[in-house]
């Protein structure tokens, strides 16, 4: 418990002391968005890196050199902990926001960060709104910020298993013309989920797969593009097993 106590107190701290960075960040926006992009992006892999050394949190991290540094991307990876979103952050090479439920606009302070993050809230149950989201996401990509989702939907609670990719996940690839690129997760539960509510100390290994651009698959590939994704990040997250 000692390690959860001290990680909650943390983000607790930080999201109160923050309020005047929020402000200097707002104010940087009006003059110079790439700036507050860069410096906001900073702030949070900075204490995203705390959380992790609170956390006692060791990474192996593969194939980092095939995420493509000179333009956005859309990262997608399986999804296991709420870990999974500290522990792929603080490796992006650029201002990258995630897809999150809507639910996560409840809390204050928190939601300002992941707006200046920009983050994207889903509400999984309007379709509507979902092609919203959609577009919202391509048109940040079109204007250079990486976009990350968890095409499972949700945090899959079975071990060893892995839900269907959701096909929608990948218009925003499609339509802007962005690579994708696959990140196989191994053993975030371990850190918290599996013996919520306790944190432990655990070893996590995240490998990003080669760069997939949809504009140069087959008709019939696009249209399986989810199963496809699904089948490389399935391989390489039993590959991974023993390393953890």
């Amino acid at each position: 418990m000692i390690r959860f106590i001290i990680v909650a107190l943390f983000v607790i701290l930080f999201l109160i002391c923050s309020i005047p960075l929020l402000i200097i960040e707002f104010i940087i926006g009006k003059f110079n968005m790439d700036l507050k992009n860069r410096s906001s992006l900073a702030i949070v892999n900075a204490a995203f890196r705390v959380c992790l050394f609170f956390a006692g949190t060791g990474v192996t991290v593969i194939g980092e050199e095939n995420v493509p540094k000179d333009r956005p991307v859309l990262y997608i990876a399986n999804h296991r902990s709420y870990f999974d979103i500290l522990i792929t952050y603080v490796r992006v090479p650029r201002p990258t926001g995630y897809v999150a439920k809507k639910e996560m606009l409840r809390y204050p302070l928190l939601r300002n960060w992941m707006k200046y993050l920009h983050c994207l809230f889903l509400d999984r149950n309007d379709i509507k709104q979902g092609l919203n989201t959609i577009k919202e996401g391509i048109d940040k990509i079109n204007s250079g910020i990486s976009i990350c989702i968890f095409p499972e939907g949700t945090r899959n609670k079975t071990p060893d298993t892995f839900l269907p990719f959701h096909e929608g996940s990948f218009k925003m690839a499609e339509r802007s013309g962005c690579p994708i690129v696959p990140i196989t997760i191994n053993n975030t539960s371990a850190i918290f989920e599996d013996h919520l509510p306790r944190i432990k100390k655990a070893h996590v290994v995240i490998e990003y797969g080669k760069p997939v651009y949809m504009n140069e698959l087959p008709r019939e590939e696009k249209k399986k593009i989810g199963a496809s994704m699904r089948e490389i990040i399935q391989e390489t997250y039993f590959k991974n097993k023993e390393l953890v």
